[in-house]
């Protein structure tokens, strides 16, 4: 047992064989060559199980019993049947019904399918088909040869004995399909056909009862084509001379009547031949068999090699290669019937013939799936990858259960590449896409800080139709998650432990179980690793590169949350701002900026954030001041600047001008009250400007109530309002996405609101003027409180030198002179100089001089 363990199968089945019949090695030849096709044919074993051939036995039995109508009604049951799925065996239900209604006394004939069986097989595709009875036909036991620049050209089946006809591989002989080399798989929709016909095909054993065909391959001569007689055409066409000519035309070779006319595009009877009415119209319905076939086999030999077409085109011309060697299976079987005759020498009006009607019978459904496969390549003609699937998606929407079966047969192969594509993308970041056919578009010309935005995009075309947008949108984050992480973020985490790979599709068996279930297992699997992925990113971002401390140090410095800040640093700029633009230095700004942020609450931020605060000065124009160019940056660099891209930083840049702007409106505003109120006092003793001051109390205060409102509605709802949106948005979101879009939108919505769109260009050009009037009336208030303060300095000037030279009293004096003159003339002239006794009320002097001359006088005289 030992020694036999380690043989061969095919030592062990040749001994076998040895061993059944007795002979050598060399005499069994023919019965092991027969034998290794049998265990390796597909075909059902026994007729038992085949619930086509049990359902027309009933028939069958039905219209001998000239039961038609019942017969009729067993036909549409047993197809509703078949649509409802209610009962798994069918097969045995239909053949107990059989054996219930024959004859118990009558034998079985279902065995006899079996010996024809056994006849019918020895002619098949391993021997000489009916392929090579013509010249120029390809004998279907010819394995491989030498093609076109040395590529092999297979026409082996391997274990299923049907030829493909010319598969080329530009790696030597097309491998045998992998179903066939696992022992029985469960037999396709065309497998199950080709075992159908295979046993519904006539007893031919009645044909020679005496005869029985050996167990082995019958003798070489029985192998060698017959010689045809079919005589001038002027002679009436017999109908086994149509069937022999049909057969050929089925697999797209001319035969001796029916021919391709190119003129026409279809197969046609030559009008010289003498043919009935009936035989030529059903000879022209057979010929669309062939008709079909050569649509078919063109479009997959002119794609088979094409490069170009990717591999869900590969995929696709795959499928219609196994469509047609279910095909040629039944081929083979049908020329197998007709070797069986010709050998036997059966005549044509025997029961068991093969005919024309028989073949049309036969050919049925085969002509339908043709007809399928034909309409599917016409609505496939210029489509590749996504979109060829898409197309294919689409033709399965019909009501036709067995069409439906076809085409999502072809669907589960040809969407194979792309589920590929799809898993390699979504748990390795891998995107090997030659032939463009994947919906997820790559240009490597985009440089790693745009790879976010620019480098990874959809191609809307190859979006398969059984995949929605949604999940196309989250097929692309995936992927350009981890690429992100890897390129940008610097994250060697292996994509296995970010998102833990589920099972492939290795397999289109595997595809079509999830092609069934779009809505739960494939959703399913694109959710997790859609959020796994993206939850991974947003924490990497958050927690070492600190997205969300500089989206709130955004809000800080650039949008002038930071009062305290703001305010110190305007105190502190404020001689060097109201300098000519041309004589700043910025490294001055920037000493003034540190010692701003050390003497506020800014110190307590995080050293991350400071550092990257500078200050920009702007583009310098003619008769500019330091206000006019101003301006505080943020620097922004490596993930985070996928947030914070050029674009934004710009609409911060407008925002913190404009802010800027509004908050000096209201530090002149605060200036002029100051102003106001020092001054007040000082100018009243100036009662000729007090109607000038009441005007200009009157329009400071309209001016400190339009910024103040202005200041309200841009602080709070504005800025505050789009902040609460944003932040709830980012706590919320749930891929890196999400974010980008909830800023963009936060910036844009500031933008619009603070007047800075094209839209609100009017509006901010006559704020815009309202700000310059409160510049110009700061400086006409300072150059009237200048030429108030000059002028009340010349008064206080004058009424000080006016005391000075009372003090003096020059004229006094004199007066007081001549007045003690011992001239009495020039006594009696202080009298005259003082006649209303001005200078005697203002200097006691003169009084008591006055008094003691005026004394004097009486006596005198």
């Amino acid at each position: 047992m030992a020694a036999l363990d380690q043989k061969s199968p095919n030592v062990l089945l040749q001994s076998l064989c040895c061993r059944i019949t007795g002979k050598s090695e060399a005499e069994v030849a023919h019965q092991f060559q027969y034998a290794v096709r049998v265990v390796g044919s597909n075909y059902a074993p026994t007729i038992e199980r085949d619930e086509f051939l049990v359902s027309e036995k009933i028939k069958k039995e039905l219209l001998k019993q000239r039961r038609e109508g019942d017969a009729a009604l067993f036909s549409e049951l047993h197809r509703k049947l078949q649509t409802q799925g209610v009962l798994k065996h069918r097969w045995s239900v239909l053949y107990l019904l059989l054996s219930l209604c024959e004859d118990p006394r009558k034998p079985s004939r279902v065995g006899s399918y079996g010996a024809l069986f056994a006849q019918a097989l020895p002619r098949d595709a391993h021997s000489t088909p009916f392929y090579c009875t013509r010249p120029g036909s390809l004998p279907l036991s010819y394995t491989e040869r030498s093609g076109p620049g040395g590529a092999q050209i297979s026409t082996s089946m391997g274990t299923s004995g049907i030829s493909s006809l010319g598969v080329y591989s530009l790696n030597g002989p097309t491998p045998t399909p992998q179903p066939l080399l696992a022992g029985h798989p469960p037999q396709t929709a065309g497998q199950q056909l080709g075992s159908r016909l295979a046993w519904a095909l006539p007893n031919t054993s009645a044909l020679a009862p005496t005869s029985r065909a050996p167990l082995g391959p019958p003798p070489l001569s029985t192998w060698a084509p017959r010689p045809r007689h079919d005589g001038d055409l002027t002679a009436e066409v017999g109908e086994a001379a149509l069937v022999r000519d049909i057969l050929y035309v089925f697999q797209g070779i001319d035969g001796k009547f029916i021919k391709m006319s190119n003129a026409d595009n279809c197969y046609k009877i030559d009008s010289k031949v003498v043919l009935c009415k009936s035989l030529r119209d059903t000879s022209s319905r057979l010929a669309d068999l062939g008709w079909l076939h050569n649509k078919i086999r063109k479009y997959t030999d002119s794609r088979s090699l094409d490069r170009a077409f990717g591999l869900v085109g590969q995929s696709f011309c795959a499928s219609l290669h196994q469509e047609l060697k279910e095909y040629y299976r039944l081929l083979a079987v049908l020329h197998s019937q007709l070797q069986v005759e010709d050998d036997q020498g059966v005549n044509l009006g025997v029961e068991s013939s093969l005919t024309l009607r028989r073949l049309l019978v036969w050919t049925y459904d085969p002509k339908v799936r043709l007809k399928t496969l034909a309409a599917l390549v016409d609505f496939c003609q210029g489509r590749k990858g996504g979109e060829l699937a898409s197309a294919v998606h689409a033709y399965g929407k019909t009501g036709d259960p067995q069409m439906r079966a076809l085409v999502q047969h072809i669907l589960s192969l040809v969407s194979h590449p792309i589920l590929n594509f799809l898993y390699r993308w979504i748990y390795d970041g891998e995107l090997e896409d030659t032939y463009h056919e994947f919906f997820v578009a790559s240009d490597p010309t985009v440089k790693t800080d745009r790879l976010w935005h620019d480098k990874y995009s959809l191609r809307k075309s190859m979006i398969p139709t059984f995949i929605t947008m949604d999940q196309a949108r989250k097929v692309l984050l995936i992927g350009k998650s981890i690429n992100f992480l890897h390129q940008v973020c610097h994250d060697r985490t292996s994509p296995g432990k970010i998102t833990p790979a589920s099972k492939s599709t290795d397999s289109p068996k595997d595809a079509a179980e999830l092609l069934s279930d779009l809505e739960g297992a494939f959703q399913g699997k694109i959710d997790a690793a859609y959020f796994e992925t993206s939850k991974y990113l947003l924490n990497v971002l958050n927690q070492n590169y600190l997205l969300l401390e500089h989206l709130q140090a955004m809000r800080r410095y650039l949008l002038l949350g930071q009062g305290d800040f703001i305010r110190h640093l305007m105190d502190l700029l404020k001689p060097e701002l109201a300098r000519p633009a041309t004589t700043l230095y910025q490294h001055n700004l920037t000493g003034i900026l540190e010692t701003a942020v050390r003497a506020t609450n800014a110190q307590y931020d995080n050293a991350e954030i400071l550092k990257r605060l500078d200050v920009r000065l702007l583009e310098v124009s003619p008769g500019d001041t330091g206000w006019d160019v101003f301006s505080l940056d943020y620097h922004v660099e490596g993930p985070i600047a996928t947030v914070f891209t050029r674009e934004c930083m710009s609409h911060y840049l407008r925002v913190f001008n404009f802010l800027w702007r509004a908050k000096r409106m209201e530090y002149i505003l605060t200036d002029i009250w100051k102003g106001q109120m020092c001054n007040a006092k000082l100018l009243k003793s100036m009662p000729e400007l007090s109607g000038v001051l009441h005007q200009c109390h009157i329009l400071a205060n309209e001016m400190v109530h339009f910024i103040h409102q202005m200041q309200y509605y841009i602080t709070f709802e504005v800025l505050e309002c789009c902040w609460d949106e944003l932040w709830n948005k980012v706590e919320k979101a749930q891929d890196l996405d999400h974010i980008i879009a909830a800023h963009e939108e936060f910036l844009d919505s500031v933008i619009s609101r603070c007047l800075l769109d094209t839209n609100s260009r009017s509006l901010l050009n006559q704020l815009r003027a309202i700000f310059d009037q409160i510049i110009e009336f700061q400086s006409a208030q300072d150059s009237l409180y200048r030429s108030a303060l000059e002028e009340l300095t010349l008064r206080l000037q004058y009424e000080e030198r006016k005391k000075q030279r009372d003090s003096e009293g020059i004229v006094q004096q004199f007066l007081v002179l001549i007045m003690t003159s011992p001239d009495e003339s020039l006594r009696f002239l202080s009298f005259r100089l003082d006649f209303n006794e001005h200078y005697r009320a203002r200097d006691p002097r003169l009084r008591a001089s006055l008094g003691a001359t005026r004394g004097r006088r009486p006596s005198n005289i």
